[in-house]
């Protein structure tokens, strides 16, 4: 019966199967096969050994290796006998001159890698989307806010644009924690690689090299009974990283959702979906919630990847029952969020009436800075100004008037503008200043960045 979301709830069948205890086996069992393919091409085992064992590899299943297991009590001998005995006579091959987290650790390279590839298209498609919505939305003028107050006029396609520089980053910054975290180790017990040298005269390095590139991994610098887990420490503080750009993201859909506010939209199937038990209105940003919800989670999972670079000595077994847990857990909660942020951008409903009503009826304090500067280029002091605009706006904040109607009153600013150019800057839609220009070019570089990005391997 599940009982983890991720079963059931979170992430894709396609990366769920990939962290499936099934596959794991058979990856385990395809880097034995693998080290026991080119021990025979160095003449250190017979040929029909390495058949053998590639066999057996192929035959496996959970089952058997859970038999064992029970027997055992240790997962990698549990497989190293299954396959033995499948193997027959040349089961005596089986996981010759290597220890048990040569095949963990570059088994896990092998879904990490595969993993990652998911999440990459992914993110593609997510990134995509919002430069694609950024552009529709290039000539749309909206309301800036700092501390949930207004601000300065800015392009709603500028909203994209920012949200755009946060998966491209994000995303830049997994491709690279991912190479530099997929590699594998086929050095032995403590890292010396001591049995391989004792079984041939072949330099062992050579051998690790070998089975490596034949799975299309790199080794690990140096390595001791484990590869070192910095990178995978790197990799996980990435995911959350990137999940919590996403939070970001969807944070602001959910305030501009906000009845209040009203500017942008979750879509909502109108046909069937419920948005409340009880208040039969209610058009939720769920979606948007989810994802904020899930950051909380995988930023947790960082801390746990951290403190599992601590081990005692050459190994212990500390760090083996965590990454059980939050390596599935980061990656398919990261494609959920993913997924579900996509899924938003492409149905996100722009409220143009309600962003022209919010800039039209917040304009006079979304221009207090251009005032304050217009009053700069007429030769009042910078302190002066920015004290001239803000006496009118406590003014108007106190009698409750606009601050354009006090701004036109002020026998003090009529020194220095007349009423036609108080109503020419009172125009919030020419006060956005290089908005268009930045996003197009952040736009410009996303795409880019796409082009490079899906040619990695």
């Amino acid at each position: 019966m599940p009982v983890h979301p991720i079963e059931y709830r979170y992430g894709s069948n396609e990366l769920r199967e990939i962290f499936d205890i099934r596959n794991k086996i058979l990856l385990m069992a395809k880097v034995e096969a693998t080290l026991a393919e080119v021990q025979a091409e160095f003449n250190i085992i017979p040929k029909e050994a390495a058949d053998a064992i590639r066999k057996a590899a192929s035959e496996i299943s959970y089952e058997d290796v859970k038999e064992e297991e029970k027997i055992t009590k240790h997962e990698t001998m549990a497989l190293a006998r299954a396959l033995a005995k499948k193997a027959g006579p040349y089961g005596e091959y089986v996981h010759l001159g290597v220890t048990s987290n040569d095949i963990i650790d570059t088994s896990m390279a092998l879904q990490i890698k595969m993993a990652g590839g998911i999440i990459i298209r992914r993110s593609v498609e997510l990134l995509e989307s919002i430069v694609s919505r950024g552009e529709e939305v290039a000539d749309i003028v909206a309301l800036g806010r700092t501390h949930g107050v207004v601000a300065d006029p800015i392009p709603l396609s500028f909203k994209f644009a920012y949200w755009s520089y946060l998966v491209r980053k994000s995303l830049e910054r997994f491709v690279r924690s991912l190479d530099e975290s997929i590699m594998g180790k086929i050095s032995g017990a403590v890292g010396t690689m001591a049995a391989m040298s004792e079984l041939t005269d072949i330099d062992p390095q050579l051998i690790q090299q070998e089975v490596l590139d034949k799975l299309n991994l790199k080794p690990a610098d140096i390595s001791t009974q484990i590869v070192p887990r910095d990178a995978l420490a790197n990799l996980i503080t990435t995911i959350a990283t990137f999940s919590s750009a996403l939070d970001t993201i969807a944070n602001e859909i959910r305030n501009l959702h906000r009845t209040e506010i009203g500017e942008l939209e979750e879509f909502f199937e109108e046909e069937s979906q419920v948005g409340s038990s009880t208040m039969p209105h209610k058009r939720n940003p769920i979606r948007s919630e989810k994802v904020c919800g899930l950051a909380r989670i995988v930023r947790s999972l960082s801390i746990a990847a951290l403190e599992n670079m601590v081990l005692e000595h050459e190994r212990d077994l500390t760090n083996s029952s965590a990454e059980r847990c939050f390596v599935p857990e980061a990656f398919l909660l990261l494609e959920e969020q993913i997924m579900t942020l996509t899924s938003v951008i492409r149905g996100l409903r722009v409220r143009t009436d309600r962003i022209k009503d919010n800039l039209t009826k917040y304009a006079d304090l979304s221009l207090s800075e251009r005032f304050m500067i217009a009053l700069v280029k007429k030769g009042v002091g910078r302190q002066t100004a920015h004290e001239i605009i803000r006496r009118i706006s406590i003014e108007a904040y106190r009698s409750g008037k606009k601050i354009l109607d006090v701004l036109r009153e002020d026998s003090q600013v009529s020194k220095y503008l007349t009423r036609e150019e108080i109503e020419i800057l009172s125009d919030p839609s020419t006060y956005i200043g290089k908005g268009r220009e930045i996003a197009k070019k952040e736009f410009e570089r996303a795409k880019s960045f796409l082009a490079e990005v899906l040619t990695y391997e």
